[in-house]
């Protein structure tokens, strides 16, 4: 059963096309069919929203596209990772994690505010 969607938090899908693209280059149809396979359908990411991080991820340097034939013979900007998008990746996912990890801490406390 599919997960109900989850907004995303600003910023979160930068790192999240930054991770998907550490596997392999693809085409942004591609990028969005593996978020909403992984997330179990709870990030459906729409074009109007994907474009612009992976125009905003590539103007910052931190992947690069290029045009490529797709398995389906068609003609598509497939983006693929740079060594400075695997610096920037590395760097989000600590910040991710720390985050998480206070958030949980917060969440799961029994003790009221002071």
């Amino acid at each position: 059963m599919a997960a109900p969607p989850i907004d995303l938090l600003q910023g979160s899908l930068d790192v999240i096309v930054l991770k998907t693209l550490s596997w392999q280059p693809m085409h942004g149809f591609g990028i969005a069919r593996w978020i909403q396979q992984l997330s179990d359908d709870a990030l459906p990411i729409e074009e109007g929203t994907l474009y612009p991080a992976l125009y905003r991820l590539e103007n910052r340097g931190f992947v690069k596209a290029e045009w490529r034939i797709t398995e389906n013979k068609r003609r598509a900007k497939y983006y693929r990772l740079t060594a400075a998008g695997r610096r920037q990746l590395t760097e989000h996912t600590e910040r991710w994690e720390a985050f998480a990890s206070v958030m949980s801490r917060i969440l799961r406390t029994a003790t009221q505010p002071a």
